[in-house]
């Protein structure tokens, strides 16, 4: 039999929707592309933005007309956290919320004998870290490793924590397990993941910092995902920057650079505080990447406020600027303020800040040339072309030459084009042709 999955969202979303294709291949399943034919099609749902939840929906209703043999299941975030919504999507043989992912194989099983299956557990005080350990991704130099899952805090916008529940982490123990194996699998780089990753160890009488150092004992380059600025000390900069493999990269959420709209928001900082883990940043290391999400459009944001936000993402002169438009997701508070802004305005919005993120990041890229990096070269992305990431992630093209994937090589920079760098090796080994490989023809 055969499996596809089709996973929208974050990071911890595609671990999870790893975690599941192992079981299904340990069940006797083949996985397999959602364009191939399959016996089931599972949708890994998102639903931090309205547009999530559509893609969802959308992607539910194509498997059903395309493959009207095969079973449909719909899980993750959507489900969890809009369970009346998601039960009343018919399309869907199987329909289970984020907190039963354990019975999605044998709901499918129990599908392909003809039985509908809805179930949506909801989250609970006290609830456990689900165990799972990824055993790697194919074709993957870097692995994904989620270390926490909830949040416990209660921003205005924000519909994660229904769909996630409360603060839970992964036990150190279990950590070194996951990590040993993948580190004996070749995985040069560890991505630490989570919903709300500086909360990791709330539970366990931990800090983040308590993880990121196992890490670093066990794999090459360790790196983190998203982070909230309020939760990260002086101290824990400090410990990160005593650990060779850390990875000076930093996605601090910021969401705003406004503080009435951080306090309508219900956000736990403000921008002074938030320059202050900046600087603390930029004074313990060398060079690193901060990098960040900013809200545009956000109820009851002025023309004034919007200013204020544009002017500081130019002050702290961000390597890399996501922007998106606030999403209206039912059951928040900021559902119902006043000052709900038009999409039009949203995207005049957001179209002036993507301009001033895109002059920040092509001034952090030119800082970058001229100085030699160890590059883990990631994959091929062209015909003559490779594409690696330095330790504070900035992606980096050279000459193509296939025995160098999934190695760490020190590269020269010696160009931009304002999105990625282009360089040389500044050591070639012996035998080095670029385009082709070590002694063979290409």
């Amino acid at each position: 039999m055969k499996a596809a999955f089709y996973t929208l969202g974050c990071k911890v979303n595609q671990y999870e929707t790893q975690i599941m294709e192992q079981e299904f291949r340990k069940a006797g399943f083949e996985v397999v592309d959602c364009e191939e034919e399959a016996d089931a099609y599972i949708v890994n749902s998102c639903t931090v933005t309205g547009t999530g939840d559509r893609k969802s929906r959308q992607m539910v209703h194509r498997f059903r007309r395309e493959h009207p043999g095969a079973v449909v299941a719909l899980t993750g975030c959507f489900p969890q956290a809009f369970p009346e919504e998601a039960a009343s999507v018919l399309e869907a043989d199987i329909i289970l919320g984020a907190a039963d992912r354990s019975e999605l194989l044998p709901a499918v099983l129990d599908a392909l004998d003809g039985k509908r299956v809805v179930h949506i557990t909801p989250h609970t005080p006290g609830e456990p870290f689900e165990p799972m350990t990824a055993e790697g991704m194919l074709d993957r130099t870097r692995a994904f490793v989620k270390i926490e899952d909830g949040c416990d805090n209660r921003c205005a916008y924000c519909i994660i924590p229904k769909a996630r529940g409360y603060v839970r982490s992964k036990p150190l123990h279990d950590l070194e397990r996951e990590l040993e194996l993948l580190s004996a699998k070749g995985y040069q780089e560890a991505v630490l993941s989570g919903i709300n990753l500086p909360f990791y160890g709330k539970d366990l009488g931990l800090r983040l910092a308590d993880a990121v150092e196992l890490a670093c004992q066990i794999m090459p380059r360790v790196r983190l995902s998203s982070l909230e600025p309020e939760l990260l000390t002086r101290e824990d900069v400090e410990r990160f920057a005593g650990m060779e493999s850390f990875c000076p990269s930093f996605h601090l959420s910021l969401q705003s650079g406004c503080d009435r709209t951080l306090a309508a928001m219900r956000r736990r900082y403000n921008t002074d505080l938030y320059r202050s883990v900046v600087a603390n940043i930029r004074d313990v290391f060398e060079n690193p990447a901060l990098t960040t999400d900013l809200m545009v459009g956000f109820p009851g944001e002025t023309e004034e406020d919007f200013e204020e936000s544009l002017a500081f993402i130019r002050e702290i002169a961000f390597a890399k600027v996501h922007v998106f438009a606030y999403s209206r997701r039912p059951g928040t508070d900021a559902a119902v303020m006043p000052g709900q802004i038009s999409n039009a305005e949203k995207a005049r919005r957001s179209d002036r800040i993507s301009e001033a993120a895109a002059e920040t990041r092509a001034t952090f890229l030119q800082n970058m040339v001229g100085r030699t990096e160890a590059v883990l070269i990631e994959s091929e992305i062209r015909n003559g072309l490779m594409q690696g990431y330095t330790k504070n992630y900035v992606p980096v093209t050279i000459p193509a030459v296939k025995s160098l994937l999934c190695t760490v090589q020190d590269i020269l920079i010696n160009g931009t084009d304002g999105d990625v760098c282009t360089g040389i090796i500044k050591n070639p080994p012996v035998g080095y042709q670029p385009g082709g490989m070590f002694g063979e023809e290409e």
